[in-house]
């Protein structure tokens, strides 16, 4: 379709009724206020005979009325009954949206805005399409970041038994549940409110552990001694879901020789006789160093044998590091010899602070060269890939240090009870300076793991601990995922890699605050005790009395004693239960199975924020893969975190942080902190590219305001003009309304069809702008200019108006209907202004956009785009001026353009013709050729229009002509248009609309 520039309207439509009569009369004439007060009293007596638009529905809602109105239309219309009655419709077609629980720890957020209203809109289109939506909210209720608000509060916090630590810790969930939950509420979000899950419920405890129990069946839990993430902050072990990386953190990286003990047999005519020779070693964790036992190599690497210019010491390092490692040493190597690192095979070399400790040479695969010296210490204790290799080669794996990060006793007198992170790193640095095996120490500032908790560095530290063995799901679980719809669609390699780097599940923690792990150990040999007989034992016990039962019953109730009997022991008091709890992420990644309805369990949508990627989104994942091996969910929605507008993190020492209760209710200073409500911050979400960083501030949030006060004007307009109009009674079939009015008909299909599929694909910020450009381009600056006359001046029932209403009714229903899931309380508040009756009190009760096939007319849109083509021209040659005070004349050479234009004006001239209307003038003529008389000093602008119709088969381009001549007749009182045969009477129309009045009145 052709597109065809529009020209703005001079004035907004749709203000306040009052000034209705100034602006409608100025729009009308073109003339300014004081022309208006100049010629008041000539056509005053005229006023009452204008129809102009009335309606109570405000265009701006200022200052505290804004979330005042919001409350009242959420009472009365319902909100907090529409869930539950849409749950009752009647129908097969149901949308599960899985709501990701949010953690209970805190007040309400942005961060929380964002996803709610994501999946409240989400929710709301689908209900208003015909689905039955199912949608439970949730909250995840357990974990370290509930136990370290619970415990802030207390002033003597270490002394607390595990119940009362529990009982602190469900008191503080509790309490910010009913805080978030009552934003939520606020912000309109749809939900059954009174249904909600709550990880901490004994019924979702128990179908918990039913799961824990079908992945124990299959083979997939069990317990190790390995290194995992460990936060001496929190004392308990970590995912990796659960660090964040702080970019800046600061290291003491050194430079250390490991003397040759034993020369590898391949190098030893080499080495032998040579002066004293070391393995050279670079590491960013020397408190790791006195668990070190071995040294790592790249066996296809090559490796050289260098003499220092120095010391004459002798090294072993990687060929390509040889220069970038001397010049750091501030020395040179002179290159003796040069190998490959399988020649380093069964090589050996001293510990350089453990006298009588020897460190084998070992091949790994995990040897980068990218940085270091290509040579790995190797400390199986505090290494994932460190394991691998002590696994494969049955090394000593002894953790050097407790739960709180401090070097235990077997460290030694020298490094016992000195924190590793700090004075146990100088410690050990300051050991290998006294044994002569440093050789430069600096600082290096890296990416490292944080507690995001806490906020303080992890480790990773050696012990028993319970794990998913996700080697055995993980295949499954990644062709499952290739199956599942992303968007945005760069979501699904990211999370594939995450998947793919996850080379274990550690699923216990060492809190309190949780669902216990069913396991009872020995009190003498330690061994534990665990089947699926006492699985189910204590799956009922959670599910009459929740799982304090753990920390409260005895541990006869816990234990059955048949199930004593049968391992050999006599009395289950030789027993005590486990104290380690799940993994918070194992609670919420279990969601689906007490959520979820119907055999299948599957969600069509889960939407939350990227951090779930490797969150609840891969926990969820595997749980679902490893008990039944299907993928929880259709549809993932991905969305980014939010940010200050200018891009910079949130943060109450910069003054950035955004409270949403402050950007709906003001804050203490209005002037600074205005009131926006909670479609403001509806719109915000929707309006932005929420795929990226979504920013937010007070430049954001008036920017948001303004684009909603300018879609209350337009819909102050249609409102003011559906006053005397019934859609039901008064309605113009459309083959009989005006063309314009049919191609506004055409515009409505096309913008409906557009919204709905960008809708379908959570795209709402396009949402937003088609409704923006609609409303504003195709409606306001369009439509409204053209039509206004027809609106004010004809008479009442005149099918001529009822045309234009008949358009403007649709435009209204339309355009409400789509942007109702951004912006529900104004729907709902445009809803409750409509002058006549509506099939319900609700818009979500009435369905989505209702528009007709028979409305897209592409013949119709060749003719109104060639007349605005037109138009453009006319108006544009008298920019600034009034069009009203102007007559056009239009010469198209006979053809199928000329055709067109005939069929919106049959006569030759006409002021009344629907041609004259969309020139906006005061007279049209349209001609096939250009009269001989015309004054050859008249303005004439040239164009030409394509004519494309029947998909290209009819093609044609054709020229025309533009004539602007000054009006020849007097100014109507009335209507404004020069079309008066003198100054002090009224046009024809107008004089026949006025005996019509009269006639009716007498």
């Amino acid at each position: 379709m052709l597109w065809v520039r529009r020209v703005p309207l001079l004035v907004r439509p749709g203000v306040p009724t009052g000034a209705a009569w100034r602006w409608a009369r100025s729009v009308v004439s073109g003339v300014n206020s004081g022309q208006l007060s100049s010629e008041s009293r000539a056509d005053s007596k005229y006023r009452e005979t204008v129809l102009l638009p009335r309606s109570r529905f405000p265009a701006q809602l200022p200052g505290r009325l804004q979330p005042e109105t919001e409350v009242e239309i959420q009472q009365k219309c319902g909100f907090s009954e529409l869930y539950s009655w849409q749950r009752q419709r009647k129908t097969k077609n149901e949308f599960c949206l899985h709501d990701g629980p949010p953690y209970a720890n805190g007040d309400p957020h942005v961060g929380h805005a964002l996803n709610k209203i994501l999946k409240d809109i989400t929710n709301r289109f689908h209900m208003m399409r015909g689905y039955k939506v199912h949608y439970m909210p949730g909250w995840d209720c357990h974990g370290l970041p509930i136990e370290l608000k619970a415990l802030s509060e207390l002033k003597e916090a270490e002394n607390l038994s595990p119940m009362e630590m529990r009982q602190r810790a469900k008191e503080f969930a509790e309490r910010a549940i009913e805080k978030q939950k009552s934003a939520f509420l606020r912000w309109g979000i749809m939900a059954d409110w009174t249904n909600c899950y709550h990880t901490f419920d004994r019924k979702y405890e128990a179908k918990q552990l039913s799961v824990f129990h079908k992945i124990y069946d299959k083979g997939y839990i069990y317990q190790d001694y390995k290194p995992v993430f460990w936060s001496p902050s929190a004392n308990t072990a970590l995912a990796e879901a659960e660090l964040e990386y702080n970019q800046q953190h600061v290291s003491h990286s050194v430079y250390i020789k490991f003397p040759l003990l034993k020369s590898p047999p391949k190098l030893a005519s080499v080495i032998d006789g040579s002066s004293p020779v070391s393995l050279l070693i670079w590491t960013t964790q020397p408190w790791t160093i006195p668990a070190n036992q071995a040294i790592c190599y790249m066996p296809d690497s090559d490796y050289s044998f260098v003499k220092c210019a120095n010391t004459g010491e002798c090294y072993i390092l990687a060929t390509n590091r040889v220069e970038s490692t001397a010049a750091i040493l501030d020395t040179q190597f002179e290159v003796i010899s040069t190998c490959k690192g399988v020649d380093l095979e069964n090589g050996s070399c001293a510990h350089p602070t453990i006298p009588g400790r020897e460190s084998p040479f070992l091949p790994a695969n995990h040897v980068t060269m990218s940085k270091g010296t290509g040579l790995v210490h190797t400390a199986p204790a505090h290494g994932m890939e460190d394991y691998s290799v002590a696994s494969h080669h049955q090394l000593p794996m002894d953790c050097l240090v407790d739960e709180g990060g401090l070097f235990t006793e077997a460290a030694g007198p020298e490094l016992q009870n000195k924190f590793v992170l700090e004075e146990g790193n100088e410690a050990v640095i300051q050991m290998l300076q006294a044994a002569k095996s440093l050789l430069k120490e600096e600082k290096c500032v890296h990416s490292y793991p944080y507690d995001w908790r806490t906020k303080k560095p992890v480790i990773i530290r050696a012990s028993k601990q319970w794990f998913v063995n996700t080697a055995n799901i993980k295949p499954t679980a990644q062709e499952l995922l290739k199956k599942v719809k992303f968007i945005p669609a760069s979501a699904m390699n990211r999370m594939l890699e995450m998947l793919d780097r996850r080379t274990y599940w550690c699923i216990s923690r060492q809190r309190s605050w949780g669902v216990p792990i069913p396991v009872f150990y020995h009190k003498t040999t330690g061994e534990s005790l665990i089947n699926s007989e006492i699985i189910d034992h204590v799956i009922k016990i959670v599910e009459l009395h929740g799982s304090d039962a753990w920390w409260t019953l005895p541990i006869e109730q816990l234990l059955p004693k048949k199930v004593a009997a049968k391992v050999g022991s006599r009395d289950v008091l030789d027993y005590v239960q486990g104290q380690d709890v799940l993994d918070i992420w194992f609670d919420s990644g279990t969601s689906w199975a007490y959520v979820l309805e119907g055999a299948d369990q599957r969600a069509d949508l889960y939407l939350e924020g990227k951090d779930q990627l490797g969150g609840w989104f891969q926990s969820s994942l595997l749980t679902s893969v490893a008990t039944r091996k299907k993928a929880p969910y259709k549809t993932l929605v991905v969305h980014g975190f939010t940010l200050g507008e200018k891009g910079e993190k949130m943060s109450k020492s910069i003054g950035n942080v955004v409270d949403p209760d402050v950007v709906i209710n003001g804050g203490q200073d209005h002037s600074k902190e205005p009131p926006y409500g909670a479609d403001v911050l509806r719109w915000w979400v929707a309006e932005s590219n929420v795929f990226t960083e979504v920013l937010i501030g007070p430049a954001v949030l008036t920017a948001a305001k303004d684009d909603i006060n300018k879609l209350r004007n337009t819909l102050c307009f249609l409102l003011g003009n559906m006053a005397d109009f019934n859609p039901d009674t008064d309605s113009i079939p459309s083959s009989e309304m005006y063309v314009i009015d049919q191609y506004m008909l055409h515009l409505l299909q096309d913008y409906a069809n557009k919204v709905t599929d960008a809708y379908k694909e959570y795209d709402y910020s396009k949402v937003t702008r088609l409704l923006q450009a609609f409303h504003t381009r195709d409606l306001s600056n369009f439509y409204f200019s053209i039509i206004k006359d027809r609106l004010y001046c004809e008479e009442e029932k005149d099918p001529k108006r009822r045309s234009c209403q008949t358009a403007l009714a649709a435009a209204l229903d339309t355009v409400v209907r789509s942007f109702a899931p951004i912006l529900p309380h104004l729907a709902e508040e445009v809803f409750q202004h409509l002058p006549y009756k509506k099939e319900s009190e609700s818009v979500f009760h009435s369905g989505w956009i209702n528009t007709s096939s028979v409305w897209k007319k592409p013949g119709l849109v060749e003719a109104v785009e060639a007349a605005c083509a037109m138009r453009d021209s006319f108006l544009g040659s008298i920019a600034g001026k009034n069009a009203l005070a102007h007559e056009v004349i239009i010469v198209i050479e006979p053809g199928l353009l000329f055709e067109l234009m005939e069929a919106l004006q049959a006569e030759a001239s006409s002021s009344v013709s629907q041609l004259n209307e969309i020139m906006m003038a005061s007279q049209t003529t349209l001609l096939s050729e250009l009269p001989i008389e015309m004054a050859t000093d008249e303005k004439i602008i040239k164009g030409t229009f394509l004519i494309n119709l029947e998909g290209g088969d009819i093609r044609e381009e054709s020229s025309y002509k533009v004539v602007v001549l000054p009006a020849a007749k007097a100014k109507c009182l009335r209507c404004r248009k020069y079309t008066a045969d003198s100054q002090l009477s009224l046009c024809p129309r107008c004089t026949e609309v006025i005996a019509g009045k009269l006639s009716v009145k007498g």
